[in-house]
């Protein structure tokens, strides 16, 4: 009940920029709602469970799938940027009804179980389209254009139980679980295949500080004193921060790009391409991430502290009772792909839209409940959302800091890759 009210309540129609008359036209891009990008973006958080969803690296991947098949579809339309898997063309199809129907096609496979939900949502998108040849041929094409990106991504490491218990190594510096999980999430994504980039360590961390160097040092005592339960050090509003950010990366910024592509009223193909190449970025600040954390192996600030007398390192000193101030992810430290993911995601939407963009956003494990917070551009809260995982006790500053570095690779990287716009030349090539 509760989705299909949110399925009524987003899908809704903007009149004659969001809506399609059913004719088959040459679409005036410009005009064209982003309605449709925006709306499936939703759908899919609440598919995959809403605020409660757990499989973090999974949803990234989906999204990635769902908005480049949107993106594919429109594009297999009026060519206005280089697709990503999709060739097929239909300049008569319906871009609303290729979007959605994309969309569609992605998550009902991948996501079977939430069939209903889906249903609804596609239906109530396609109610507003008039009943035509046009939008025949456009859930035709985005059902081609689904369909492409899954067999792209058939077979790719995505498939396994992430839950992969491991037995306790007590060696200094390596990584430990930390309760209440007493397992390693997904060890099998390191070996995943990515969406833009040539090879998994394409970016991978430079090797963390030793636990006998100066850097180290200053690391472990800063998130041991900023990062304790209860510090009073931590300011308030770093506490409130390291709540704010803390729901998964790739949800929270994926509100950040609805945001901006809103404020800034971008068209269908500006969107359709941000999202596309943000949730690429994502997804692949993940699986580079994975990488770089099992090649490391590092152990969380929670075990480093707790056992702070076995690392040869006279600068630190051991506390059994140290606990952080929100949860620790059951995967390892270095990098911290929450970095990694938020810059990879500004990254992107700095050279695709504008930087300095300021925005208010809210954050659902924000405390209060439904507090906002406020950014004058997209680095600002990019750095701030680094910053929250050494508030919040879970990642040494240096994790963070290679996070960072590795996201902001990996935006620039598929923005200069991947979605290109086409020239004039290239248009009339495609269409012929």
């Amino acid at each position: 009940m509760k989705k299909m009210m949110f399925t009524m309540i987003v899908l809704t129609c903007l009149n004659s920029t969001g809506c399609s008359n059913g004719q088959a036209q040459e679409p005036e891009v410009e005009t064209l709602s982003n309605k449709v990008i925006l709306e499936w973006n939703a759908v899919a958080y609440e598919a995959f469970g809403g605020e409660l969803y757990q499989n973090s690296v999974m949803a990234s991947r989906i999204n990635a799938m769902v908005h480049l098949a949107m993106h594919d579809a429109i594009n297999a339309i009026y060519p206005k940027y280089a697709t990503y898997a999709f060739t097929g063309k239909d300049a008569s199809a319906d871009p609303t009804a290729a979007a959605a129907s994309a969309a569609y096609e992605v998550l009902v496979h991948e996501i079977p179980n939430q069939k209903v939900f889906l249903d609804t949502a596609l239906n109530l998108t396609l109610l507003w389209i008039q009943n035509g040849e046009a939008k025949q041929k456009g859930i035709a094409l985005g059902k081609q254009a689904g369909q492409a990106i899954l067999d792209n991504r058939a077979n790719d490491g995505s498939a396994g139980d992430p839950i992969h218990p491991i037995a306790g190594i007590n060696m200094p510096g390596v990584y430990q679980t930390v309760p209440p999980f007493d397992f390693v999430f997904a060890p099998f994504w390191s070996d995943m295949k990515a969406f833009g980039l040539q090879k998994n360590d394409q970016f991978r961390s430079v090797p963390p500080p030793s636990l006998e160097s100066e850097a180290y040092t200053v690391a472990f005592n800063e998130v041991k004193s900023l990062g304790r339960t209860g510090s009073t050090l931590r300011t308030e509003e770093q506490t409130f921060y390291a709540k704010f950010w803390y729901e998964f990366s790739e949800a929270g910024w994926n509100r950040v790009a609805r945001t901006i592509a809103t404020d800034k009223n971008l068209d269908l193909y500006e969107t359709a391409r941000l999202f596309a190449l943000v949730d690429m970025a994502m997804a692949d600040a993940y699986i580079a991430g994975w990488d770089s954390k099992f090649h490391y192996n590092l152990w969380r600030p929670y075990t480093a502290i707790r056992y702070a007398d076995q690392d040869g390192n006279s600068g630190t000193m051991g506390d059994l009772e140290w606990e952080a101030e929100m949860p620790t992810p059951p995967v390892q430290d270095y990098p911290s792909t929450h970095s990694a993911l938020g810059n990879a995601a500004a990254t992107v939407i700095a050279n695709l839209v504008d930087g300095s963009t300021s925005f208010t956003m809210i954050s659902p494990t924000a405390v209060p409940a439904n507090s906002s917070r406020s950014f004058n551009s997209v680095k600002q809260a990019a750095d701030e959302n680094a910053d929250s995982r050494v508030q919040a006790g879970i990642h040494f500053r240096f994790a963070c800091t290679a996070g960072q570095d590795m996201g902001d690779k990996i935006g620039l990287w598929l923005v200069n890759n991947y979605l290109q716009p086409l020239s004039a030349d290239q248009v009339a090539n495609t269409k012929n």
